[in-house]
């Protein structure tokens, strides 16, 4: 009973120390004609906090709560301290429209305790990291499977001689980068937190991890990416590059809020990825030649379809980078801009500016442009002033959302576009998939059987004639094995599958009676092009790919 009694006391006085502190700083802030605040009352900004180091904070016994642009707010015990005159002072040369606020120490406490949260790191360049060649060579040459890369996460996050958070950082976009990887998943689970790597298209378990050491990375990447560090139950998209000798790799940043905490995705955007060039695409040479002299021409539309992941944009950029020239100008719109293109004047999309693809390609046209690529065509408008572009002189390259190629036509004549002036603007129809190649290392040749045997003859059936069917009676394929080289998962890179309709006569007589996808693809038969099924058949065939892999990616029924 005595010891209730005594803690009760103790609690009284506590609050009666509380409430005397809070009443003089609201003297003292009558006195000095500033605003008092109760820091236990408001969510502090980390990256308002972070702007004065906690060491100086603390001497100067003052907080920087909040921050809008150049606007800080900073709570402070007293203006009379000349540290604290200084600091503030150091804060105003830095452009900082700094508004003082009076507190308590026991609030500037609390203010203080969230630096906990705020990893300690040696420098910090907002938007860039500086990851040094000999580190990547390091890392990567260490880093021959998952499992290395495994090893080496866990041997920085468990020594007991503390990493810098970005060394553990580096060694994720070390091994994402060597495993040839286009995004990083990064995904809170109960306990602990998934990392996966998308590789050619698929994603892969890597490992899992400690959530205390997800905290700490999450941190980091916000901080580089621009992003807020207290804001967590929003989602927010930023960015940052990796410097590697004389490589830029871009680095875009997803967050969303999450049932265990945030979820990370970081798509790697490496310049390597789009090196492909217009001969590499896997292109069927009866097509190659057709888009050969169809790229060429100094006007009409060339449209390619597919789903997101496709390779549209690398099949778009190789094409541009292909016909690009000191006698032309190219100026693409972007939604974003992916890649940047040496010679190419590139814009991008920005619809809270109003800058849409419609408004765009309208100043793009005053830009005295050869040839123009349009990223999407969304709506009517867009597509009307693409066609339009098409007739009147300009190359207009671009995308559309359908399944296939015969399917362009009435997605155009859907958007509200005219019949009539289809046929005339529309030069060719393209759409792609892309498919995992085998790794040369270790793909097994197999003799097809049952179904898949089946599967393959009826396609080889359906060849137009004008392209050479390899002989039915003795028909190899090729499946996945597995190898050091390929990370045990059998396929290596990728490469593209394609099917293209020519705006002919037969077609553009068509078009008057808006036909259906079927009737132009039977009407396009006679041009001789394979279909992607087609295609992708002799890619197996011939040990590009496996036909498991083919079935993955479009529907083989003939």
């Amino acid at each position: 009973m005595v010891l209730f009694q005594d803690k009760k006391s103790e609690e009284m006085l506590g609050e009666i120390k509380i409430k005397e502190e809070e009443d003089l700083a609201k003297i003292l802030a009558n006195k000095y004609k500033l605003p008092y605040i109760d820091l236990s009352l408001i969510s502090i900004d980390l990256d308002a906090l972070k702007l004065i180091p906690e060491e100086k904070a603390r001497a100067a016994q003052m907080a920087a709560f909040q921050t809008t642009g150049k606007k800080l707010q900073v709570a402070i015990l007293s203006p009379n301290i000349q540290i604290t005159k200084d600091t503030i002072g150091e804060l105003k040369e830095k452009e900082y429209k700094v508004n003082l606020f009076m507190a308590t120490s026991a609030g500037l406490e609390r203010a203080w305790k969230r630096y906990a949260e705020i990893p300690q790191y040696v420098e910090i360049t907002k938007g860039v990291i500086e990851v040094s060649s000999d580190k990547i060579e390091e890392y990567t040459s260490k880093v021959k499977t998952f499992d290395d890369l495994k090893n080496i996460f866990e041997s920085f996050t468990a020594e007991k001689k503390k990493r810098k958070v970005s060394e553990v950082v580096e060694v994720i976009m070390a091994g994402a980068i060597k495993s040839d990887a286009s995004d990083i998943h990064l995904e809170p689970k109960d306990g602990t937190v998934g990392f996966r790597l998308r590789i050619d298209g698929v994603l892969h378990e890597i490992f899992d991890f400690s959530y205390n050491v997800y905290q700490l990375l999450l941190s980091r990447i916000k901080l580089v990416s621009g992003l807020k560090l207290n804001i967590k139950d929003k989602a927010q998209d930023g960015r940052f590059s990796i410097h590697v000798k004389d490589l830029e790799i871009e680095i875009r940043v997803s967050l969303i809020p999450g049932g265990y905490g945030e979820s990370i995705v970081m798509r790697i955007l490496n310049p390597k990825s789009i090196s492909v060039t217009f001969e590499n695409l896997g292109i069927e040479p009866h097509l190659y030649e057709v888009l050969s002299r169809e790229i060429e021409r100094p006007n009409g539309m060339l449209l390619t379809t597919g789903p997101t992941g496709s390779g549209k944009t690398t099949t778009l950029y190789a094409i541009l980078k292909k016909i690009n020239s000191p006698d032309i100008k190219i100026i693409t719109l972007e939604d974003p801009i992916e890649y940047h293109l040496t010679g190419i004047t590139q814009t991008q999309t920005n619809e809270k500016q109003g800058y849409t693809f419609a408004n765009g390609l309208r100043a793009i046209l005053r830009q005295d442009p050869d040839v123009i690529l349009v990223g999407e065509i969304r709506d009517l408008e867009t597509a009307k002033i693409a066609i339009n572009s098409a007739l009147t002189g300009h190359l207009v390259l671009s995308t559309l959302h359908t399944n296939n190629a015969a399917g362009t036509i009435p997605r155009l004549i859907d958007l509200g576009v005219n019949p009539n002036i289809i046929a005339p603007a529309l030069n060719i129809s393209m759409a792609q998939r892309l498919v995992r190649k085998l790794c040369p290392k270790c793909k097994k040749q197999v003799t097809p059987q049952g179904k898949e045997l089946e599967t393959i003859k009826k396609i080889l059936d359906s060849f137009p004639k004008n392209i050479p069917t390899p002989d039915i009676k003795n028909i190899t394929a090729w499946n996945a094995a597995g190898c050091v080289e390929c990370n045990s998962i059998g396929y290596k890179g990728r490469i593209g599958v394609y099917e293209a309709i020519l705006l002919d006569e037969n077609i553009e007589k068509l078009i008057l009676d808006r036909p259906s996808e079927s009737a132009i693809q039977k009407s396009s038969q006679s041009q001789g092009i394979l279909n992607m099924a087609q295609d992708g058949i002799l890619k197996v065939i011939n040990g590009t790919t496996s036909l498991e892999e083919l079935k993955r990616v479009i529907e083989l029924e003939v």
